[in-house]
């Protein structure tokens, strides 16, 4: 399967931002060992603080180009309708992650406008949350 991981606002900071909350790794360590566990997958990763890039990267991969996506939109999971729409407009499932439990959080966290266009969502296991969405990805492609 080739399977594209989205992180949104942000996440280019884990390891150095919020250790409490997000861990003391950075993303490119956890991809490392999701390309090893996963070496059969191709696993294609982009990263953008920009709204718009995060949209043309769904249309890009959204048509075929991928198998599924992974997507950790950061804020704008509770802001984006734009990203929502983006998401119900392609064709390849998208799975919704968070490493934080976002219920668990601010109330404003609580409400994810991404949710019901994706295939599910998966919150709140640290960076195991990418692992646990590409394994709904393998199982139910």
């Amino acid at each position: 399967m080739n399977i594209l991981i989205i992180n949104g606002p942000n996440l280019n900071l884990l390891g150095k931002r919020e250790k409490s909350v997000y861990g003391e790794n950075s993303f490119e360590s956890y991809l490392e060992f999701l390309r090893n566990k996963y070496s059969e997958h191709q696993l294609v990763y982009f990263q953008s603080n920009i709204e718009g890039e995060l949209i043309n990267t769904l249309h890009q991969y959204g048509f075929g180009d991928t198998d599924g996506i992974v997507l950790n939109a950061g804020a704008y999971t509770h802001t984006s309708i734009a990203i929502s729409d983006a998401i119900r407009a392609i064709n390849v499932p998208v799975i919704e992650v968070h490493i934080s439990n976002i219920h668990a959080r601010e109330a404003y966290r609580h409400t994810s406008m991404i949710a019901a266009a994706c295939k599910g969502s998966i919150a709140g296991f640290g960076m195991d949350s990418y692992r646990l969405a590409i394994e709904a990805l393998i199982s139910n492609k």
